[in-house]
């Protein structure tokens, strides 16, 4: 899949989607797109910048959402004009695919909404790529009826997102046989780390995250057929508006990348098999 500049797949370097959970300020937002710019051109990775101009799931309702979509769209254009990057930004109803796909390169499917019809047919019928994460709630085969319903449209533009199961209180867990599942549809599959090892609610007002399993994760869904990984970051996760304990401060996200390139290229390449 070609999406602008960014070339999925065989023979093309590995596509890294990242950025801050949401949109926290302007100069924030710009500031990271710079920042992970110059990473992801240092480590010889292509870049999607992802973030959300409305975090419409939060565990408590003083949870910080986002500037809402007028002025997320607003920055995520400024964005993608300066520095000539993919952009993907999530959608939450059927009447945001349009004006998010005038903008955006990609709209994105949040797990919690990945059945909802109206959702799928509006983005599919956007004439955008649509990238789907498959819900934490379902078994990768069940992905099934979710691309059925985009294919509808007519729009073959897709990608799907594994993020993890749900595996009893406040815990997912990753199976990673799941990525061969969903390859099976024929689209691009995208691993999102920073969601897999995420705890959801587990610290009650708030979700809890186990960063330090992000860059195992993320080797081994490339190891098993992963096209792109999916790692939010932030320049001091500390003080992230969301998902705080499960974001990546640069260098260590720098560190991963240059590890996951040459598996990934490894992988990619191919073998002669007895």
């Amino acid at each position: 899949m070609k999406i602008g500049k960014v070339q999925i797949g065989k023979d093309h370097p590995l596509v890294l989607v990242s950025g801050p959970c949401v949109i926290e300020s302007e100069e924030h937002a710009l500031h990271c797109a710079l920042s992970l710019k110059e990473l992801c051109e240092s480590c010889g990775v292509q870049l999607i910048y992802k973030a959300s101009y409305d975090k419409g799931n939060r565990s408590s309702i003083h949870s910080y959402r986002g500037p809402g979509m007028k002025e997320g769209l607003k920055i995520l254009r400024k964005i993608k004009e300066r520095y000539n990057l993919i952009i993907l930004t999530d959608i939450h109803h059927p009447e945001e695919a349009v004006p998010a796909a005038e903008v955006c390169d990609i709209i994105q499917i949040p797990a919690f909404l990945c059945r909802q019809t109206d959702l799928l047919l509006a983005a599919g019928k956007s004439k955008a790529v649509v990238n789907v994460k498959k819900g934490q709630f379902m078994a990768p085969w069940d992905m099934k009826c979710v691309v059925d319903k985009f294919l509808s449209t007519g729009n073959q533009k897709l990608i799907l997102t594994e993020r993890g199961t749900s595996f009893g209180y406040n815990y997912l867990v990753s199976d990673m046989r799941s990525i061969s599942v969903l390859k099976a549809f024929g689209f691009p599959v995208c691993f999102d780390a920073s969601h897999s090892v995420q705890q959801p609610g587990g610290m009650g007002d708030q979700s809890g995250g186990q960063r330090e399993h992000i860059a195992i994760l993320s080797k081994a869904a490339l190891v098993v057929g992963a096209d792109l990984l999916y790692i939010e970051s932030h320049p001091n996760p500390k003080v992230a508006k969301s998902d705080k304990h499960s974001v990546m401060p640069y260098d260590l996200l720098k560190k991963l990348l240059r590890e996951a390139r040459p598996l990934y290229q490894f992988i990619q390449k191919d073998f002669v098999t007895c």
